[in-house]
């Protein structure tokens, strides 16, 4: 009985010592995870997706958008851009790029989330900010700045914090998603002092600035405005120099949660924080702002990477579109529906539903 007892025991263990090294080799470590996501760049800069560890039927999004090679950035992106910053969570197996790629002679801001499972790669979340795309106030008009306040250069000089945080000064991972929890709290509450930040946190949005006040509604160009004006934020105009901000903070400084009483977002709603870099003290998070009702101006969807020090938050960097009505975003689980439903399906309170089209 002891002798077969020791049997099973011995095999026991020869398959455990077996079984180890196929773990091992499916584990993805921070070297691991910088090494897909490079290869996944890398693929999509040569238009080329066998050259990136993709599984069959991998899914990817482009602002909200299915898109398969060779289509979308595969065909678009011709280089990394001048800002680049990595960040990994080998918790959740998942990447992130922030900043910006070159489409041809046009720069784009962009994050990028990359999932790593057994080492290939199986989700890739893009969100995209070009200098013709449509802002708060609608279309980019014909030679004036950005409608959606782009801005590659201020970004490029003001990127978010890449670093290694000693162990002594960092706060746990749950400490890190309560802390990004209360940012999204206080702008659904409208109530800055809710937000767990620095005095004078800054806020970077499509890589411009964004002045103490945020959340105020947007100015109306004054009539007879130059069309060479700097963005709204008080970002340098097209082409212009923007100075260096110590502790890569925006320069001049601005607050993060400004004006919220007077924000016309009603709430922040599908919020999720898929990545969360202890090592650098910083989380890759994304939600959707639904205006009020009756408020005109359009819901937009956001990526925001929070840089936390001393547990508060100390800079926010965000790349942002502004999604038609019938799109459906974020368009990824669980938030896979529209927020909101077009006034179609979901009319304003005291209007007329319209009546259906004729078949």
């Amino acid at each position: 009985m002891l002798r077969n007892s020791f049997g099973i025991i011995l095999v026991a263990v020869i398959v455990a010592a077996i079984a180890l090294p196929a773990v091992a080799q499916t584990a993805c470590d921070r070297a691991c995870l910088r090494t897909t996501l490079d290869q996944y760049l890398n693929a999509v800069v040569k238009h080329d997706p066998t050259a990136a560890p993709l599984v069959v039927g991998f899914r990817q999004t482009e602002n909200a958008i299915n898109t398969r090679p060779p289509n979308g950035v595969w065909k678009t992106v011709t280089g990394l851009g001048k800002a680049q910053r990595r960040y990994f969570d080998a918790v959740t197996g998942q990447a992130a790029y922030f900043g910006t790629v070159d489409e041809g002679a046009n720069p784009a801001i962009v994050s990028v989330r990359v999932r790593v499972e057994d080492r290939k790669i199986t989700e890739v979340e893009w969100y995209i900010a070009r200098a013709d795309d449509p802002g708060l106030s609608g279309p980019r008009r014909p030679g004036g700045p950005p409608a959606n306040n782009f801005n590659s250069e201020y970004l490029t000089q003001n990127q978010p914090p890449e670093r290694v945080v000693p162990v002594a000064m960092r706060s746990d991972r749950a400490t890190l998603l309560r802390i990004v929890d209360s940012y999204f709290d206080a702008i659904t509450s409208h109530d800055g002092s809710v937000a767990m930040t620095h005095q004078g946190c800054g806020r970077v949005e499509n890589g411009a600035p964004t002045p103490a006040g945020r959340f105020l509604p947007p100015a109306t160009p004054a009539a007879g405005a130059a069309p060479n004006a700097a963005p709204r934020g008080n970002a340098p105009a097209a082409g212009g120099n923007a100075p260096a901000a110590r502790g890569n903070a925006p320069a001049g400084g601005n607050d993060c949660v400004g004006g919220l009483q007077n924000f016309s977002g009603q709430m922040a709603v599908a919020r999720r924080m898929p990545l969360v870099d202890e090592e650098a003290q910083a989380v890759l998070a994304y939600a959707v702002f639904v205006r009020r009702p009756g408020v005109a101006t359009p819901r937009n969807t956001f990526s925001e990477l929070f840089n936390i020090e001393e547990a508060k938050i100390r800079t926010v960097h965000a790349a942002m579109f502004y999604p038609p009505p019938e799109l459906a975003v974020p368009n990824w689980p669980p938030y896979d529906g529209n927020w909101p439903l077009p006034p179609a399906f979901v009319p304003l309170p005291g209007t007329t539903p319209p009546a259906p089209a004729a078949r």
